[in-house]
């Protein structure tokens, strides 16, 4: 039997033992953490578009060509002319596994899928919050290199409905400043061409009507069929709530039983106008905790997409109503990026891209991009910056149908064998102002293109335009 005075001694070493071991455990976390402070930079983009602009295709191209980037295929070759000036190369680029995060992993992989099938097709639209990672390795230059591992940049990418991205301006509105907005939009071309129904279902109200559960659902449907017909059939995308039209996760709730409502004085307590005020409050609030805060405010890097060919082709409703959602989205981050926070701006980069330029002659894309430019009124800059880009490149350049005729492009349309040409017209440089000539041309849909034979794994990249330079734009300051 051991002595107490042995028993102490045991008790003693394994308490040292255990000493020895935290200490152990905390010297390796911090060297962990001293190693990643000075080795790794995380770059946090968040993507989004308007309906219709490419938004999932873009994101399956920037991590497709990437990772081939990575393998040693020069899928991006204005990022690796950027290295090379830099005196540096990315060495590899790896996929981060799904891991535990609570947000649905964008499966670029399934993307592809859908693309390079038997029978290829466009991914479906984004209806919820997504991410994922990239980690790319990045040789050191100059007197560094050699001296110390290469450099890691960690690049976090945020996936979310552009629908939503329309109800920033809501968080800085009341109930009565966004039904006035409203209502002045609804009795107004082209939206009144679809308004009809529900305004006379306002118009029947009495002016303080009873708050009664029935008549504000009634009021809700009608408002939400509206807003998706004014998207389907008019092309129109200034439309709020964005989650009226794409709910999410939640799906439809009691706080989304509301519509705009005339009135300018205080609602009286028990009014049908107070109960869709505390339900449009209350709505703005749960945007602003559940997915503002929490997710958008994180990130760093904006891409915005816009189809503003196919509002530009569906005539002048659509394309001034594209153009104002697009230029409430500027201001609410022109706003965001003038905050600081320990001096440091909030929001460094935001791009407003202009998808499918794969559908505009080489020789008409210098108007279509100062189209662009004049349509988003925000001038380039350090943090913004205007770009023409196709993520997934579905046509070919073709000759004129005629000596001298205008240039076009040649595309497979979607269930179809054959090429056919495609000429969207004259593209003006600059937005013609309402009631221009421009705009008695006839109007037209995009023709919808299938995308082009590729390697299902994604090995060799997708062929793009453009895409090369806007990641090098979106990540230079930290290569």
């Amino acid at each position: 039997m051991r002595s107490p005075h042995g028993q102490g001694q045991e008790r003693d070493g394994r308490q040292m033992a255990a000493g020895i071991e935290q200490i152990g455990h905390g010297l390796t976390r911090i060297t962990t953490e001293a190693e990643r402070l000075l080795n790794e930079t995380t770059l946090r983009l968040a993507i989004t578009g308007l309906s219709r602009s490419g938004k999932t295709v873009f994101i399956t191209s920037l991590i497709a060509n990437l990772l081939a980037l990575g393998r040693g295929r020069d899928t991006l070759p204005a990022l690796t002319r950027h290295m090379a000036e830099q005196g540096r190369r990315i060495e590899a680029v790896r996929l981060e596994p799904a891991g535990t995060q609570a947000l649905d992993w964008f499966d670029a992989a399934d993307k592809l899928r859908d693309l390079a099938g038997a029978s290829p097709h466009w991914p479906p639209r984004t209806s919820d919050l997504a991410s994922t990672a990239l980690t790319l390795t990045v040789e050191r230059g100059g007197t560094w290199r050699g001296l110390l591992p290469s450099r890691r940049i960690r690049l976090e990418l945020l996936d979310y409905p552009g629908e939503w991205l329309l109800d920033l301006p809501l968080l800085d509105q009341d109930f009565s400043q966004w039904s006035a907005a409203t209502l002045a939009l609804l009795r107004r071309p082209p939206r009144s061409a679809v308004a009809g129904e529900f305004m006379a279902f306002l118009a029947s109200l009495p002016p303080e009507a009873p708050a009664e559960e029935a008549v504000a659902r009634r009021g809700y449907l009608l408002y939400r069929a509206l807003l998706s017909e004014a998207r389907d059939r008019l092309g129109l995308r200034w439309l709020q709530p964005g989650r009226f039209l794409v709910p999410g996760p939640k799906g439809e709730s009691p706080l989304m039983w509301f519509f705009p409502c005339p009135g300018e004085s205080a609602p009286a307590p028990g009014s049908l106008r107070d109960l869709l005020a505390r339900r449009f409050e209350a709505y703005r609030d749960d945007m602003r905790q559940s997915y503002f805060d929490p997710w958008f405010a994180r990130f760093d890097r904006q891409v915005v997409l816009v189809d503003a060919l196919g509002a530009l082709c569906a005539g002048e409703g659509a394309f001034e109503d594209t153009r104002e959602a697009v230029a409430q989205i500027a201001r609410a981050y022109d706003a965001r990026s003038r905050s600081r926070w320990l001096g440091l701006p909030l929001l460094r980069r935001v791009a407003f891209v202009a998808s499918k330029v794969d559908h505009v002659p080489a020789a008409q894309r210098p108007a279509f991009e100062s189209l662009f430019r004049g349509m988003v009124a925000v001038p380039d800059g350090r943090m913004v910056t205007h770009r023409a880009v196709s993520a997934l490149r579905c046509t070919e350049e073709a000759p004129p149908a005629a000596p001298g005729g205008a240039p076009v492009v040649q595309g497979v349309p979607l269930g179809e064998n054959r090429r056919r040409p495609f000429r969207p017209g004259h593209i003006p440089a600059a937005p013609p102002p309402p009631g221009d000539a421009f705009w008695q041309r006839p109007y037209f849909e995009l023709p919808v293109f299938r995308p082009p034979l590729i390697d299902p794994d994604g090995r060799e990249g997708l062929p793009h335009i453009g895409m090369d330079e806007l990641i090098t734009w979106l990540l230079e300051d930290a290569l």
